[in-house]
């Protein structure tokens, strides 16, 4: 069984994406132009909601743990491809954020794959 003590550094990986995607989630909602961010609004919202939950289930030992960091994972790199687009400094936080936290949750993915 997996224990929540081994997944540390993926919980913590999935909380500085959720934290960063909430950031540039509020952030956005603060600008002129809302129009032109809206899609970065809802994608900054759904990928911290998906990490939150990632964070939740690596946390109790979830046995679906690999197939939810790969959930994470694509949400994280949608995010990637929509906050590259902006030049915000908390766009271009929100996606190094998520680069991080999509290749510890491909690298989970994967180990888990192999078991």
């Amino acid at each position: 069984m997996s224990t929540p003590h081994q997944y540390r550094p993926y919980i913590e990986a999935c909380v500085e994406a959720m934290n960063a995607c909430n950031l540039s989630y509020v952030s956005n909602l603060k600008q002129y132009d809302l129009e032109k961010l809206c899609d970065c609004i809802r994608v900054n919202r759904d990928c911290a909601e998906v990490c939150a939950f990632t964070v939740q289930a690596l946390s109790q030992g979830n046995s679906l743990a690999a197939e939810i960091a790969g959930l994470c994972a694509k949400a994280c790199e949608a995010c990637i491809a929509e906050c590259s687009k902006h030049e915000q400094t908390y766009c271009q936080d929100c996606v190094e954020a998520c680069r991080r936290c999509a290749e510890m949750c491909r690298e989970l993915e994967g180990s888990m794959a192999l078991v």
